[in-house]
């Protein structure tokens, strides 16, 4: 670990980064260069002493999750980020496209939908980051480990992962996120993450192998529409609006209603929920 130089890397990107790039009001009394220490903790999901530990050279050896929501917070590069992992002592992780790296530029379009049900996933469903009123919609995603960090997992192996859903919804869920995985098998191949995930539900789920056998691809949901259970709202009728970055491995996810509508009014209610699990 090269303390001197991680310390000044950090450093410069943070201050490379202006508020209005992250989604952060300026105000009136800035005097800082960039942002705040306090600020670049919050948006990594790290107490502002841990920061501020690691830029002024004594801090630990920062663990690899803690460097990939580094590289998401400041909004590296690949190439930033992989000198991020060896100024800190670590390899530099695969370029893959199920690794957890999130583009900079669909950082800054996330960064700016802060009033909005948004989120980043990648090729295995796995969800990489949330606005808070994703997290109030359908609760925290970004929290699960080994396997079930994919919802295509969770959904065929823990009957809590649907409960957000109305019943008559799952087979189409069912269908969409088998298709999915598919997309994902084809790309990365049998010795993949997505091929390991594949081995585990053939053998834990009889309905999963009954999809997979049927071999459907490209599925897709009429007009994009998503219905979600909300413990406090009810049923919101949405629509899942994705963009995907050039090589197809990442999705920014967009929760709308259509104005006017009882879904759309809800939404608006989202905030004063706060960041409650849905799913409980």
């Amino acid at each position: 670990m090269d303390r001197a130089q991680l310390a000044d890397f950090l450093r410069t990107r943070r201050e490379a980064l202006q508020p209005e790039d992250v989604g952060l009001p300026r105000g009136a009394r800035r005097r800082t260069r960039g942002l705040r220490r306090e600020e670049v903790a919050v948006l990594c999901g790290m107490s502002a002493d841990y920061y501020a530990r690691i830029e002024q050279r004594r801090g630990p050896m920062p663990s690899e999750p803690m460097l990939a929501a580094l590289a998401r917070g400041l909004h590296l590069t690949l190439d930033e980020r992989d000198h991020l992992f060896r100024m800190a002592g670590h390899n530099t992780p695969s370029r893959r496209p199920d690794t957890d790296h999130v583009p900079p530029g669909m950082m800054r379009v996330l960064d700016r939908l802060q009033d909005t049900p948004a989120q980043i996933v990648n090729s295995l469903a796995e969800t990489l980051v949330q606005t808070p009123l994703a997290v109030a919609l359908i609760g925290d995603e970004t929290g699960f480990t080994g396997m079930d960090r994919s919802l295509v997992h969770r959904w065929f192996t823990d009957p809590y992962a649907r409960r957000i859903y109305p019943e008559d919804d799952h087979p189409m869920h069912s269908r969409l996120l088998t298709s999915e995985l598919r997309t994902a098998y084809s790309r990365q191949g049998a010795d993949s993450r997505a091929g390991r995930i594949v081995d585990a539900l053939l053998d834990r789920s009889e309905e999963f192998a009954a999809l997979w056998s049927a071999h459907e691809i490209g599925v897709r949901r009429e007009g994009d529409r998503k219905r979600i259970r909300h413990p406090e709202l009810g049923i919101l009728d949405l629509r899942c609006q994705a963009l995907y970055d050039a090589d197809q491995s990442r999705g920014l996810l967009v929760f709308t209603a259509t104005p006017g509508t009882e879904s759309h009014e809800k939404l608006g209610l989202l905030a004063a929920v706060g960041d409650r699990d849905p799913r409980r």
